[in-house]
């Protein structure tokens, strides 16, 4: 079995033309010839290799440990997960399928329109969680909320597309369904001596008493800045004032803005796009092959090469493959999905080259002057035509929740080149 694991830009993974006839308990093989698969088990330095590989093409330096278990009932990853789930709508259905909402939002966080038109121009998208976790009132100012979103641990080369603060709110029927309230966010630009500080507005909304749902605040610009000046990531502020103009205390209009019920606890979403080009070397299995003789072989005549045809009972096509998250072991960090249906391309590209091999006019070319004197050039390889992406949701180590894109992982055709 020989497996190459190539990344450009996009990240990719290509199968070699060499023959692949088993399925490890990770990867499952069908060749569609015989009726069931043939199973075995990886062993430990195998697995730890193909771990080390799968996370190479991921982009991520080791496997994450997240620090919460509990944190996947917080409104974050609800929100991520309809993300995700929207990401994968248009996915093409398999035996195997990447799409499996497994999880269902416990409280109203709809993907908006704008979401999804961030999403649609995002290579990633990743939610913090709130630093301050108490809904404390701050000393100097006990109508201010506040609230510190960590962004040190975003890659290097993404650039932020967009940010919402999501605050949800709930229906206060203590109140006239026709009073209003302004909130106000501000960045922390300056932490003085006496515990005041120097705020800069950055988003402010009006809403009624009777409103309920997610309050939606505009932070693209703030997070640029702390992505690109870490040290001026001082947190934001919360100020809420009433119809009069007197501020008031959050919990008066039904703004979750601390610790509570998990699913309407506030958190901060961004969306990046990648600006710059990665790429990973490719390494072989086999070494340099030595170079074909020159010598002249026997020509060949065309019944010969319709016997040849006849002989062949697998032309290039697509085979099954299944890669398990879950056998390797990631179910604590990878939320969805549990796997992915990555297939392979394998099979004989000999002369005459049938119209479904989906041949190039190259590989025509070679398969025919590999036909007349074979050890001129080799046959053509069977390898994939077209390729398509999926989107894997995880922890990160601080259990903030990543959604990312990866093109080029799974094959949809093949054909011989």
């Amino acid at each position: 079995m020989a497996l190459t694991w190539i990344r450009r830009k996009p990240p990719a993974l290509i199968l070699s033309c060499h023959s692949l006839s088993m399925s490890f308990s990770n990867f499952s093989v069908d060749n569609e010839v015989r009726s069931s698969f043939i199973h075995g088990r990886l062993r430990s330095q195998e697995r730890r290799d193909m771990q080390r590989e799968i996370l190479s093409i991921l982009g991520l330096p080791h496997r994450p440990r997240p620090a919460h278990v509990g944190s996947r009932l917080n409104a974050a990853p609800l929100f991520m997960l309809d993300l995700y789930n929207t990401a994968s709508t248009d996915a093409p259905r398999t035996r195997y399928s990447s799409y499996d909402p497994h999880l269902e939002p416990q409280a109203p966080n709809p993907v908006t329109p704008q979401d999804n038109r961030f999403l649609d121009d995002a290579d990633m998208v990743m939610s913090f969680l709130n630093l301050v976790d108490r809904d404390q009132e701050l000393l100097y100012q006990k109508h201010r909320r506040e609230f510190r979103f960590d962004l040190s641990r975003i890659p290097e080369g993404e650039a932020v597309t967009a940010a919402e603060l999501r605050i949800f709110k709930d229906l206060v029927q203590e109140r006239h369904e026709n009073e209003t309230f302004r909130i106000n966010i501000y960045q922390v630009l300056q932490e003085l001596a006496d515990g005041k500080v120097d705020l800069l507005l950055v988003d402010q909304r009006e809403v009624w008493a009777a409103e309920e749902g997610w309050l939606i605040f505009d932070l693209t610009a703030t997070s640029n800045l702390w992505l690109a000046n870490p040290d001026h990531n001082l947190g934001l502020q919360l100020v809420l004032e009433d119809n009069h103009g007197f501020r008031r205390t959050p919990r008066l209009a039904g703004l979750f803005t601390g610790s509570g019920v998990q699913e309407k606890q506030a958190f901060l979403v961004a969306f990046f796009k990648s600006s710059e080009v990665r790429f990973r070397h490719i390494r072989s299995a086999h070494g340099h092959r030595g170079r074909h003789s020159n010598r002249s072989k026997p020509h060949k005549t065309v019944q010969d090469a319709l016997k040849a045809v006849e002989a062949a009972t697998d032309g290039c096509k697509k085979r099954e493959l299944y890669v398990s998250f879950r056998d390797l072991g990631w179910q604590d960090w990878i939320i969805a999905p549990e796997g992915y249906a990555a297939y392979y391309c394998e099979g004989e590209c000999a002369f005459p080259l049938n119209s479904y091999m989906n041949a190039t006019n190259h590989a025509i070319v070679q398969t025919l002057v590999h036909f007349i004197n074979p050890g001129t050039v080799p046959k053509p390889c069977c390898a994939p035509t077209q390729l398509h992406g999926i989107s894997v949701l995880y922890f990160d180590d601080s259990s903030n929740v990543i959604l990312k894109k990866y093109r080029n992982m799974v094959v949809r055709a093949c054909g011989c080149h």
